[in-house]
């Protein structure tokens, strides 16, 4: 029997431990510091936020591990020894393994920021962030204010999470607009107003400079690189993105790069080491996707396929069509295929956008000029069907066929307002064109008008 350990327990290990053992009676041990027992880590926002309790994000009763024989190890890994194939605790145990996973997931970039490291600074990825957050900002009278570095995805749910307690916060955003090294402007400019409705203070264009103490090291204020303003404070968030936890590797022989180096099969460059999740680095690119991907979904299909290659039947990874949510206060978010920011678009890329004149809705579609072929569309405020998008991508679909359906891609509530009259509309006059909506959707819209 093998003694197969996975380092982290968030999606990723658990997928992974989970279907080795629907396939294997191999000995297995997950190993975290964080939490003995997984949970959803997307759902920590709404604990802070008082929509359920951290029991509440737990998948699993804390018997499942037990009853399917797989064992939970609370501890730091300090080192990997893999000539002995040992794990080497920071409290000085050990830990031997036949195969080893490793999973540990990321942690919030640091840009060396005087004052980064005093009491009441903060990312917002891990359990322990959250318990911060309790800490420094339990209320608006503990905390006069909270100060977020980063205009990412974490960022505005942070935002989110503080002004649910009717905290202040200020929001710091290095790039003139929101999220538009991802965004089309027209959709960052959507986000920026939104924020602003919210009553949070948007910065753009601005960078933190430093971050200062009280006599108690403590969280003060922080200074504003461009112009020296001092902003108090007694929070601050650091939400500048993630990168991979894997320093405890620096002293092996694992290759790393800015994550944990692995091949299409989740293989290292040591017989018998995986990595998966968002501590793993694809030697090459999977397509336009990033060699690193800090998503959910994609570290749950890691896991099941590291699994499938260590119960011996060796499978490559292979995510399929990009595709993402996520909310932007009270906007939902998708998006499939590719949809690049302006100065991300490449040559052959031609965009449709479509905006509602007063809610905050809009589209844009992505597609080849040259052979109208359909490359990806981001959608706000209307819920559209994964299944569908993928398919369409599949398929080689055109512009044209996804604009004819589009309405049955819509996942919107029975009784919603449906839009794809107005969207084919607004392409037809821009284009010179006469496509119309086939049957079956003209029949769902006009059911409910």
């Amino acid at each position: 029997m093998k003694h197969i350990v996975i380092i982290g327990n968030g999606i990723s290990g658990v997928t992974a431990a989970r279907h080795i053992r629907k396939n294997s009676d191999d000995k297995i041990t997950i190993v975290s510091a964080e939490n003995k027992y997984f949970f959803s880590r997307t759902a920590l926002m709404y604990i802070y936020m008082g929509h359920m309790k951290f029991e509440h994000t737990q998948p699993y009763e804390n018997w499942f591990w037990s009853k399917n024989n797989i064992d939970l190890k609370e501890g730091f890994v300090g080192k990997v020894n893999t000539q002995n194939k040992v794990l080497e605790f920071t409290n000085g145990e050990n830990l031997s393994y036949d195969k080893l996973i490793i999973a540990t997931g990321s942690k919030p970039n640091k840009f060396g920021w005087p004052g980064q490291d005093l009491d009441g600074v903060m990312g917002m990825y891990h359990k322990q962030d959250l318990e911060n957050l309790e800490k420094y900002a339990p209320n608006k009278e503990t905390c006069k204010r909270a100060v977020i570095v980063g205009g990412g995805l974490i960022g505005i749910e942070l935002a989110e999470m503080l002004r649910s307690r009717k905290i202040p916060v200020t929001f710091l955003v290095r790039e003139k607009s929101f999220w538009n090294g991802v965004l089309p402007a027209q959709e960052s400019e959507m986000i920026n107003k939104h924020i602003k409705e919210h009553h949070i203070d948007l910065r753009l264009s601005t960078n933190l400079k430093e971050i200062k103490s009280d006599e108690n090291g403590r969280v003060k204020s922080v200074i504003i690189e461009e112009t020296g303003e001092e902003i108090f404070c007694d929070v601050v968030g650091l939400t500048a993105g993630v990168t991979p936890n894997i320093n405890f590797l620096k002293e092996s022989n694992i290759e790393t790069k800015r994550g944990v180096l692995v091949n299409r099969f989740l293989e290292t460059n040591i017989e018998d080491i995986y990595a998966i999740g968002d501590c793993a680095e694809q030697h090459e690119a999977i397509g336009q996707r990033r060699n690193i991907e800090a998503v959910w979904y994609t570290g749950r299909m890691m896991g099941e396929t590291v699994a499938q290659t260590i119960c011996g039947n060796k499978t490559a990874y292979k995510p399929g069509h990009w595709f993402n949510s996520a909310k932007f206060l009270d906007i939902e978010y998708q998006t499939y295929g590719w949809v690049f920011s302006e100065r991300s678009k490449k040559d052959n890329e031609a965009y449709f956008q479509w905006q509602h004149p007063k809610e905050n809705k809009c589209i844009t579609i992505s597609f080849d000029k040259d052979s109208n072929k359909f490359l990806g569309i981001n959608t706000f405020g209307i819920r559209m069907r994964h299944e569908i998008f993928d398919k369409w991508l599949t398929e080689d679909r055109n512009i044209e066929h996804v604009l004819e359906y589009l309405a049955d891609a819509n996942f919107d509530p029975e009784f919603y307002k449906l839009h794809e009259a107005e969207i084919l509309a607004k392409f037809n006059s821009e284009n010179n064109t006469n496509i119309q909506l086939k049957k079956k959707s003209w029949k769902r819209i006009f059911s409910k008008a």
